[in-house]
């Protein structure tokens, strides 16, 4: 590893010691897993009392977003998903001033301001690829970053404008070895910015541009992600290469999650981003006991 830990404020997070449990706070009215907090009424109340929740069973993360990234969403602008996620990371802050805070955002304008409002990591699901100033908010106040591997299909014109009006797709030439090299771009980006090696965070993107056996390979094949250096963090949480497998719906997919994250955890994830954080604690505590415990 490049770096054996991350120190945020009090919290220190030792890579390999065990899996750290980031809890999905979607302030949205269109999820794809039914969980938007918009659609249940007051969203700064709601999003306080699932922090609660999620606290009280395992969390270590609270990974607040405001915009949808499911297959057909509607992008929001950067105005929109602020009035969305700020009074939301304000309230958390508040209530809960030792918990870690992400910001899952692609753009510079929301990410700062979430920084301001008390969020200590950026999210970015495109790798620093859609918003060049990103990198530069993210050095600027010494923010550790989640770089995701993305080939899905950009909702929003101006992500495709800077793409060029295309995207890679999922055709590969070689899974893995397109994935390793696409995330060290992004790490690079990342270095090029003034960001240091140890605020670095590497998503392999389990369902962002890849086929249903593009994401299994990818969680059975995770330990050769890992050997990039960098800690990893795995998203597989109800979604639908799940549902494909076990023919379920999005609020019926925890024990096929639990199955992705117990073999994610074997092949080396640090950590899991997940709804059902109750479950998935549990499971990634049962797992760390095995994997981890066999290890030393």
């Amino acid at each position: 590893m490049k770096s054996t830990s991350l120190q945020i404020g009090s919290f220190t997070f030792n890579w390999g010691s065990r899996t750290y449990v980031m809890g999905i706070l979607n302030v949205t009215p269109d999820s794809f897993s039914g969980d938007g907090i918009i659609a249940k009424g007051d969203a700064v109340e709601t999003a306080i009392e699932q922090a609660k929740n999620f606290l009280a069973n395992g969390a270590d993360i609270l990974d607040v977003g405001g915009e949808s990234t499911r297959p057909g969403s509607a992008p929001v602008n950067a105005d929109e998903e602020m009035e969305r996620v700020i009074p939301v990371i304000h309230a958390l802050n508040k209530n809960f001033p030792e918990a870690i805070i992400s910001i899952d955002t692609y753009k510079a304008k929301v990410a700062e301001e979430a920084v301001h409002a008390g969020a200590h990591i950026i999210n970015d699901v495109w790798g620093l690829r859609a918003d060049d100033d990103l990198a530069l908010v993210a050095a600027k106040y010494k923010t550790p970053v989640i770089l995701m591997h993305n080939r899905s299909n950009p909702a929003s014109v101006e992500v495709r404008e800077k793409f060029g009006n295309a995207y890679i797709g999922a055709g590969y030439e070689n899974l893995i070895a397109d994935v390793k090299r696409e995330l060290m771009d992004s790490a690079a980006l990342a270095r090029r910015a003034g960001i240091a090696e140890s605020h670095i965070v590497l998503d392999p993107g389990v369902g962002f541009g890849k086929t249903r056996e593009h994401n299994l390979e990818l969680i059975n094949r995770l330990g050769e992600i890992r050997e990039l250096g960098y800690p990893i963090l795995l998203g597989t949480s109800r979604k639908s290469f799940i549902g494909f497998t076990l023919d379920l719906p999005a609020d019926q997919r925890v024990e096929g999650t639990a199955a992705t994250v117990a073999v994610g955890i074997a092949r080396g994830a640090d950590i899991i981003r997940v709804h059902d954080v109750k479950e998935m604690a549990r499971v990634a505590k049962m797992t760390d006991a095995i994997v981890r415990s066999a290890a030393k």
